[in-house]
C-alpha cells in the first residue's frame, strides 16, 4: 500500500502545479490559435487579389489579343491607300480607249470593295464642318458662299478603319472675307 499511496501523494503534489500551467498554457495556446486566423485571414486576402489580378490580366490579354486581330490588317490598308489614289487619278486623266478606262475603273471599284468589306471608311469632308481630328487644312479660302470654317474642297481623301483615323482628310477650308477697315478720320486733318 506504500507504493500506492506514494503515487496519490505524488499525484496530489503536481495537481496545484499543473493546475496553475493550465490557464497558462491555454493563453498561450488562444494567442497562437488568434495569430494563425490573422495569418489565415491574410492568406486569404491575398489569395483573393491574386486571383482579381489574374482574372484582370488575363481579361486584358483577351482584349488586347481581339484588338490585335482586329487592327492586324490596318497596317497592310494604310500602304494600300496610295494605290487607291493612284488609281483614282488614273479614272479622271483623260484615256484614248473607252476599254481602257472601263478596266481601270473595274479595278479600283473591286479594290474599293474590298478594302470597304474589310472596315475602311471614306471620311465624308466636303461641306462638312472642319474638324481637326479628321481634316487637315492645307488652304484657307476668303469667300462668302459657304460658313466659316466649313469644308469647301479635298486634296486628298480620309480614311476610316474600323472607326479609327487612318489618315486624315487634306482640305481647303473656308473663311469669311476680310472686311478693309474704314478710313480713319483724324480731326487734325479736318480743320484745315
Amino acid at each position: 500500500m506504500e507504493n500506492s499511496e506514494i503515487k496519490t501523494d505524488a499525484a496530489s503534489a503536481n495537481t496545484p502545479a499543473s493546475e496553475a500551467a493550465i490557464p497558462a498554457e491555454l493563453d498561450q495556446l488562444r494567442i497562437e490559435r488568434d495569430g494563425l486566423r490573422v495569418e489565415r485571414d491574410d492568406l486569404r486576402d491575398t489569395l483573393l487579389r491574386r486571383q482579381a489580378e489574374f482574372d484582370n490580366f488575363r481579361k486584358r490579354a483577351e482584349r488586347e489579343r481581339q484588338e490585335h486581330s482586329q487592327f492586324a490588317s490596318m497596317d497592310v490598308i494604310g500602304d494600300l491607300l496610295p494605290i487607291l489614289d493612284d488609281f483614282e487619278r488614273a479614272l479622271t486623266a483623260d484615256s484614248s480607249s473607252p476599254e481602257y478606262a472601263k478596266g481601270v475603273q473595274m479595278i479600283y471599284n473591286r479594290m474599293a470593295e474590298s478594302m470597304k468589306k474589310t472596315g475602311l471608311e471614306q471620311i465624308e469632308a466636303v461641306g462638312q464642318p472642319f474638324d481637326p481630328h479628321m481634316h487637315q487644312a492645307i488652304e484657307r479660302v476668303e469667300t462668302n458662299d459657304s460658313p466659316d470654317n466649313t469644308v469647301v474642297g479635298e486634296f486628298q481623301k480620309g480614311y476610316q478603319f474600323k472607326g479609327k483615323l487612318l489618315r486624315p482628310s487634306m482640305v481647303r477650308v473656308a473663311v469669311p472675307l476680310a472686311v478693309p477697315a474704314p478710313p480713319r478720320s483724324d480731326s487734325k486733318f479736318l480743320n484745315i
